[in-house]
């Protein structure tokens, strides 16, 4: 490992998944974005981080819908070699008795102001291994909860070794979801106490030193999303790699819970946004659960049309994009409006590409893209087509989605099938256009050409949501239920609109419909300066706020320097 990486302390961040470019499919969607920007920003402001993830060679999927609107999915590999080098340590790491070797490979993000950071992408897929073993990385959240069990020791266990193998001097480490709790176990060994030398509980384990050293970040707001394995499977696949009372002591009693591994092992606990820490803690009574809100990477995320403008008007917004806080008084409306022109024609010709659909750019366009499943709640929009064809019928609109559904997920599939139903239904009244395999690229630029950005999450499901904090960098504002960011980041009529009360959401389609038609629509098509107006409340009131730069100063002063 290059001096240039090793010679002094740094942040370990550990996460599954982690979105470096478009064509690295080692991402599924919001969480590996977050930890990509976070390691960009890390990049601009010239912060020791080093980040450990997973190969995941085979990627995630590549999306392709058949005439019916089924999903279909296809294989999404990726060949580190050709854009990482490999790393010349290997650690193992016990699985079922045998030893699991583990390598990697260095890839090395450059930011776009000089700045560089190691990331540890681990590889399983070693000649040493058995066949099965060598799979272990492969596959981005595949397999069963077997291989999902082996896939966080290697990540966790694997992680940590790998680290000390390279020679890196770690001053803190911060998992990014529950993924890599099981470091947590590789420091309890690291920092066990002599035989002769335990503590009056009897507890062999240097606990309060694990947690000094430990952050944990939460995104998950419901019990059930977070990872639980059956004692009897980690004892067959760990062994007695920690004392078993003591595991049960932090990690629960009837099975091994990594989200509580994490709370019981982190002196810093954070949710993602204020209300997300709120449902954090009465979801977990007892534990100090800080809020750190998202934010998204100020130049990956802005348009060249408008980064040319801060450019010129706002000029070391890159590095402190708080001075977009002046957007509203410092750039001309014509200036706005011009940009987003061009974002939006950028928009339409990629649509024609892709799909050979030819969307009008002088039509109000209305996008929505995430992962597709049940939560966010992608059919809303369409629970009254009737509605939706008499406010197109007043003012016209069309509509831009895009999202992939988990293989698993068959209700997220169910509803990319029900939505491609509707897109036919509407045909001639309301163009629909759903663009398939969505992706990095896509995201981007989607968020930048469509007039507002839609959300319907079901509170209080959604942790944060960054989509339209990307939205916000490109002056495009947000229609969205008061839930995660939004729920901050929503000041009515002048960075935005909401939908709805922020409550269990049985009227939303109506508020949303009530919304589009009686305001948004009517200000869009009939007082251009307000609408301007907005845009630039966006960019000033949210994109200067919620932003990765102000997240990760949060995490340096409040846990990484405590």
């Amino acid at each position: 490992m290059s001096r240039e990486f090793i010679h002094s302390e740094r942040i370990a961040y550990f996460t599954m998944e982690i979105a470096l470019r478009a064509d690295i499919p080692t991402y599924s969607g919001g969480l590996g974005v977050l930890a990509g920007d976070t390691v960009r920003s890390a990049a601009d402001l010239e912060l020791p981080l080093v980040t450990v993830s997973l190969a995941s060679r085979a990627g995630y999927f590549r999306q392709r819908i058949d005439e019916a609107g089924h999903q279909c999915e296809a294989p999404d590999p990726w060949d580190p070699a050709i854009l990482a080098r490999p790393l010349q340590a290997r650690v193992a790491v016990p699985i079922e008795g045998r030893d699991v070797w583990v390598g990697g490979w260095l890839y090395v993000l450059e930011g776009h102001m000089g700045g560089r950071q190691p990331v540890i992408m681990l590889d399983t897929d070693l000649v040493e291994n058995a066949q099965a073993d060598r799979e272990l990385t492969h596959y981005l959240y595949g397999g069963d909860e077997t291989y999902r069990l082996k896939q966080e020791i290697v990540l966790g266990i694997g992680g940590a070794r790998m680290l000390h193998a390279l020679g890196f001097k770690v001053r803190q480490y911060h998992m990014n979801e529950g993924h890599s709790a099981l470091l947590c176990l590789e420091l309890l060994n690291r920092y066990a106490y002599p035989s002769e030398e335990l503590r009056p509980e009897d507890i062999p384990y240097d606990i309060p030193r694990v947690r000094e050293r430990c952050n944990f970040t939460t995104h998950t707001p419901v019990e059930a999303g977070h990872d639980k394995f059956p004692y009897g499977l980690v004892q067959r696949v760990l062994g007695d790699f920690v004392d078993l009372a003591t595991l049960q002591r932090l990690a629960g009693g009837d099975q091994l819970n990594m989200t509580r591994l994490a709370l019981n092992s982190s002196e810093y606990v954070n949710g993602v946004a204020k209300r997300h820490a709120e449902t954090s803690r009465r979801l977990f009574p007892g534990y100090r659960v800080r809020a750190v809100t998202n934010g998204v990477h100020p130049f990956a995320w802005t348009h060249a049309a408008f980064a040319r403008l801060y450019d010129e008007h706002l000029q070391g917004w890159c590095h402190e994009p708080e001075l977009l806080v002046r957007a509203d008084c410092c750039i001309s409306d014509d200036a706005i409006r011009e940009a987003h022109l061009q974002a939006k024609q950028a928009l339409v010709e990629q649509v024609q590409t892709v799909t050979g659909t030819s969307l009008d750019p002088g039509v109000f366009t209305l996008g929505f893209a995430r992962r597709m499943t049940a939560y966010k709640r992608p059919d809303l929009l369409f629970s009254d087509l009737d509605r939706l064809r008499a406010i197109a019928h007043q003012r016209p609109f069309q509509i831009l989605l895009a999202g992939k559904a988990h293989p698993h997920d068959q209700s997220g599939k169910r509803a990319i099938e029900a939505i491609h139903g509707y897109i036919r239904e509407l045909a001639g009244t309301v163009p629909v256009v759903f663009l398939p395999n969505y992706d990095m690229a896509i995201a981007a630029a989607m968020v930048s050409g469509v007039d507002v950005w839609l959300n319907t999450p079901l509170p209080p499901w959604e942790a944060s949501g960054t989509s339209g904090m990307k939205a916000a960098f490109n002056g495009v504002p947000n229609l969205s239920v008061l839930d995660g960011w939004w729920s901050e980041g929503r000041i009515e009529g002048i960075t935005g609109w909401g939908i709805g009360d922020g409550g269990p959401g049985e009227n939303d389609a109506v508020a949303l419909y009530d919304k589009l038609e009686q305001v948004v629509l009517p200000l869009y098509y009939e007082n251009r300066s307000g609408w301007i107006a907005v845009m630039k409340g966006a960019i000033a009131k949210n994109a200067s706020f919620f932003n990765s730069h102000r997240m990760i100063r949060r995490y340096t002063s409040d846990a990484y320097m405590r």
